[in-house]
């Protein structure tokens, strides 16, 4: 049944949601799918799982065509070459609101990462707000990257180097896949729970979603107040508000889990046109200063908006950006 808005002040509203102070939403758009299968174009097979039947996590699991492809070697723990391919937890975008792994953006956007890059990918269809406030995807991102390392589908049982796992996301997925690498190294290790830390590889980190009780110098002021209200409807019991170190990591008490981070390695992407930017830039010299031992790499689009690679894969600009995922998942970067 649709809920009356009418004595609702609209918080937050763009091109596919408008959500309301008392905590409901409408949406517009961002919810369309395309159904999993075999992509011929790139040569991936797609199929969804279900992860946790109580809370209703899912996932779409990607494979490409490992049969025809030349082998991607890696070391096992007794130093034998294998044929397993890394692994790719991702989560999408969507301002925690909107969005699936059936995108269809996002879920060409996949296919076309898993073909380049020649992974198993796990993208994530976590619980969205504001009818499950956070933390639930970030509840939900943690359970699916614990269920990924344990191998309990076959595709990644059989195909899927468990000891090689990259943590990814695009803008709120972005902030999430940050969350999720910091939650890792906190993981406790034992019989039912596999150490998750040691498994992450590298995390990407594409057009990521960050903000804070205090506004950046070089932040739109419109957009701050826009997210500040936002943060309030999707997340009310939030430590210290925007400042609670899951959307700003960069706040006083965030500053413990940069240093933590899972992974020997993390790529950072931002966009001179997004006005999340400045918090991007933010988080890559907070990592530096924070001691983190691992090796960050930042690469900035010159000229372009917010995920602009998702919608278009093919423009100069999104080849371009690919190219350094795919260079920073083989180990080139």
């Amino acid at each position: 049944m649709a809920m009356d808005s009418s004595s609702a002040e609209a918080v937050f509203e763009c091109d596919c949601f408008r959500l309301y102070s008392d905590g409901h939403v409408e949406r517009t758009g961002g919810m369309d799918t395309v159904p999993a299968g075999f992509d011929a174009a790139m040569g991936v097979t797609s199929k969804d799982v279900v992860i946790d039947a109580a809370t209703g996590l899912a996932a779409r699991l990607y494979l490409p065509a490992i049969q025809t492809a030349a082998p991607l070697p890696s070391e096992s723990d007794d130093g034998s070459a294998t044929t397993k391919l890394p692994v790719l937890v991702i989560f999408h975008g969507g301002y925690f609101v909107v969005g699936s792994p059936g995108n269809h953006n996002f879920h060409g956007y996949v296919n076309s990462l898993v073909a380049g890059a020649r992974v198993v990918a796990v993208s994530v269809d976590y619980r969205l707000a504001p009818e499950h406030p956070l933390p639930a995807a970030y509840d939900d991102a943690l359970a699916a990257l614990t269920w990924a390392v344990s191998g309990a589908d076959p595709w990644l049982a059989d195909h899927g180097d468990l000891g090689r796992v990259f943590v990814a996301g695009a803008s709120a997925g972005a902030n999430i896949a940050h969350s999720t690498a910091v939650a890792a190294s906190a993981s406790a290790s034992h019989h039912a729970t596999p150490a998750l830390a040691p498994r992450v590889e590298g995390v990407i980190l594409l057009h990521p979603s960050f903000c804070g009780e205090h506004r950046l110098e070089d932040e739109v002021e419109e957009f701050w107040q826009a997210n500040k209200k936002r943060w309030a409807v999707i997340f009310p019991g939030a430590t210290d508000g925007l400042d609670d170190p899951r959307i700003n990591p960069m706040a006083a008490a965030g500053e413990p889990g940069l240093a933590k981070l899972a992974g020997k390695r993390l790529f950072v992407s931002t966009a001179s046109e997004d006005p999340r930017a400045p918090r991007g830039r933010a988080y890559c010299e907070a990592v530096r200063a924070s001691g983190w031992p691992g090796k960050m790499e930042w690469f900035e689009t010159e000229g372009e908006g917010h995920c602009f690679f998702v919608s278009d894969h093919v423009s100069r600009e999104a080849v371009a950006l690919m190219d350094r995922v795919l260079a920073f998942v083989a180990g080139h970067s």
